[in-house]
């Protein structure tokens, strides 16, 4: 088989397995001569996702870190001047724009390289993809053979790219499905923080449960709104993504609800997939005082704020907590004051509506029911 074919063969079959894309990145950059090959997305708000070979992996995560890949201008006027082919940096930079590059200068060079080729295509959801290859400073650029090289792999790389990007895709799906056969609303929240994929059970919760402009979910109460924008600001600076559980007040004769964000853990920082996150919302029981354990594990309380947050959801003052515990009342009212921040709740009315009653969630549970 053919050198070309084995590496075509290579780049499907990390479609279906994301895995790979990190052997496969290395058997293009030894299939061209390059020093490096990386593949990476940028969605509308600027998020960089990537795979790369491993050469070049610490200058990728630091570059998809950092705030100066918001002056990289390669991609946008590669986009331009050679919109269906591979081209060299110094054929779409001048050379005054390259010893200037930022990119050139803070991560490139660093890296121990110095020549730069690529291609990009746009994905029909907004998301842009580049295909990006690298050789040393010991080195001579690209030459024209090399870059027909990459051109005529470029219809197996796009194609690959959108395999996995529909994939992706019809796995959120595919997520929502399954949890709406264990009777819980959801949600999948890509990227950008939109709704990417809904089942009809979370659909049935509007206005409650809503998407706004741009596809965002909007939640009933400003305080659970505020909860849940803060939550994906989190996931989306890819901080350490934690399990969380956000509280909607009943209103209206309709039971509290509880959202609990997931998180979607990928390996090999999957760069085609979109989502970050799954939204599955839990009812609210009608059972009598919480548990501490549904206290501690929903809100993320400490044994001590979990204490309180029982006291107070059967009503008592800061004062008869503070005596019924045996703590300071600037400690209760310190306890308390957490409580609401993790709650979303801003009066102590609201956080008594919320905890009263609260009971462990069950999938497809109904008010009162047991």
């Amino acid at each position: 088989m053919k050198a070309e074919g084995t590496l075509a063969d290579s780049l499907y079959e990390a479609a279906l397995v994301p895995e790979l894309w990190t052997e496969a990145c290395e058997r293009l950059a030894s299939h061209v001569g390059s020093s490096t090959a990386a593949i990476f997305t940028v969605d509308p708000a600027g998020t960089h996702r990537y795979v790369a070979s491993r050469n070049i992996d610490d200058a990728y995560a630091k570059f998809s870190q950092s705030e100066l890949r918001f002056q990289n201008i390669r991609p946008q006027r590669a986009l331009e001047k050679f919109p269906f082919s591979f081209a060299r940096d110094i054929d779409f930079l001048t050379k005054e724009e390259r010893e200037n590059d930022v990119i050139l200068r803070e991560f490139i060079r660093p890296a121990g390289m110095e020549w730069e080729a690529g291609c990009g295509f746009q994905e029909p959801t907004g998301h842009t993809i580049i295909v990006a290859l690298m050789r040393s400073r010991e080195m001579s650029h690209f030459s024209d053979e090399q870059m027909a090289q990459l051109d005529g792999l470029k219809p197996d790389l796009a194609r690959a790219a959108y395999i996995s990007s529909r994939l992706a895709f019809n796995e959120a799906r595919s997520i929502t499905q399954t949890l709406a056969l264990l009777g819980l609303p959801a949600a999948v929240i890509g990227d950008n923080g939109q709704a990417i994929a809904m089942n009809a059970e979370i659909e049935e919760l509007s206005p409650r449960i809503r998407t706004g402009a741009g596809d965002r979910l909007v939640l009933e109460g400003r305080g659970a709104n505020l909860l849940l924008e803060e939550a994906v600001e989190r996931y989306r600076a890819q901080a350490t993504p934690t399990v969380q559980s956000l509280p909607m007040l009943p209103r209206d004769g309709a039971p509290a609800l509880i959202l609990h964000l997931l998180p979607i853990r990928r390996a090999a920082r999957d760069v085609f997939s979109r989502s970050m996150a799954v939204l599955a919302v839990t009812q609210v029981g009608q059972l009598g005082p919480p548990d501490m354990r549904v206290l501690c594990g929903l809100f993320d309380l400490t044994p001590a704020e979990a204490r309180v947050a029982r006291a107070v959801a059967i009503a008592q003052t800061p004062e008869m907590i503070a005596a019924t515990l045996g703590i300071s009342l600037e400690t209760a009212r310190s306890h308390l004051k957490k409580i609401m921040q993790k709650t979303g709740t801003t009066r102590q009315a609201e956080l008594v509506l919320l905890l009263s009653g609260l009971a462990a969630p069950s999938f497809g549970a109904v008010s009162g029911a047991m």
